[in-house]
């Protein structure tokens, strides 16, 4: 059976990340999007906005200095426009490292990807990580 497109979306979506190709993750998203990082520290917030977003991903590669990696394990969908991710996270910055794990809800229009909530599996420690 092929996968639903939905699922595909967010799997290049990740190969896309994983790669540094923001040019081809950004064409996946719809202009308005918004990704949501929970948190109290820098990275948290509500990113609006395809270049906000993209901004994001850029910021995560420099406070890492390339380190960062999302190794994806599961995309699940419903069909009706909803997607979720479950990946772990591994970074360093500076003294500190993290290993943790993640997932990321997505509402998906029209094949783009318009919304994408995160949550985590341990707010301080992504907070320590971070700030």
């Amino acid at each position: 059976m092929s996968e639903h497109p939905d699922a595909a979306l967010i799997r290049r979506g990740y190969e896309a990340f994983g790669k540094g190709d923001l040019e081809t993750l950004g064409s996946l998203m719809t202009a308005d999007v918004i990704h949501h990082v929970p948190g109290n520290n820098p990275m948290s917030g509500h990113h609006k906005g395809r270049e906000a977003v993209l901004d994001l991903y850029r910021r995560l590669g420099e406070e890492t200095n390339g380190t960062f990696q999302a190794d994806l394990h599961a995309v699940l969908v419903d069909g009706r426009g909803h997607g979720m991710s479950f990946h772990t996270v591994r970074a360093d910055r500076g003294d500190r490292g993290i290993e943790i794990q993640e997932g990321l809800f997505f509402t998906i229009v029209g094949g783009k990807i318009t919304d994408i909530d995160e949550c985590t599996q341990n707010i301080d420690e992504e907070d320590a990580f971070w700030s």
